[in-house]
Order: C-alpha cells, then structure tokens, then sequence
C-alpha cells in the first residue's frame, strides 16, 4: 500500500537459501520504518495475502492454501484513513532472476472481523 514515500506498507517473501525463506513486513509512517521477520522452509512456493483495512488501520494476512489464512501484522497508518493505492510487485534486488506469477486478486468486503474482546489471561 502506497501514500507516498514517507508513508507506505508492504508484505513480502524473499528467498535466502535452499534451507529457509522470510515472510516479511515493512511499515513506514512519517518516513520511519520498522521491519518484521518470520523464517519459512524453502520450500513454500505459493503464497496467498490478504489485506484488509478499517479506517487508517491495515491488517495483513498469509496462507499457504488460499482458505486458512494466518495473522502476519495489524498496524496504524498516522495518514492511512483516505484514499490509498495498493498493488502487487516483484523484485529481485541482487544479481538475479526469478519468475514470479500473480494470480486470483480480488476486490472484496472486508474480511478482517472486528474485534470484540478478548478475556483476561487467567492469574
């Protein structure tokens, strides 16, 4: 998702190694960034994301199967709130190349629930 280059957010799989790959995030507000990491076995070839936003509020899901999708980062874009661009892109940022396929985008309602409480951990 894009404002502009002070305030944007990405999610990504970078490949390291024949052992194990990144999900990744990057959220920038105000132009300060933070970046998450998970490692993920090598193996995954097919990724599906889901991104979803309430107001200036943005969540972005992953699944390995297209039905079962997994929490990877909820966050608060400071200007996020209006009118927003979004997309997908591919990117081999050393001395390489790949071939990456994009396929089933859709456009649907918001399919982050809000949320309604959560009870406290137990003592």
């Amino acid at each position: 998702m894009y404002l502009d280059c002070e305030n944007w957010l990405k999610a990504s799989v970078e490949y390291e190694n024949e052992q194990f790959q990144h999900l990744g995030s990057v959220v920038t507000n105000g132009g300060y960034s933070d970046w998450a990491t998970t490692a993920i076995p090598a193996d995954v070839k097919t990724m599906w994301y889901r991104f979803s936003r309430r107001d200036d509020d943005y969540c972005i899901e992953c699944s390995t199967d297209g039905v079962h999708f997994s929490q990877m980062r909820i966050c608060h874009m400071h200007a996020g709130a209006g009118e927003i661009r979004f997309g997908i892109y591919a990117c081999s940022p050393e001395d390489s190349s790949f071939t990456a396929l994009f396929s089933d985008m859709k456009i649907t309602a918001c399919a982050w629930q809000a949320h309604d409480g959560q009870q406290p951990d137990s003592l």
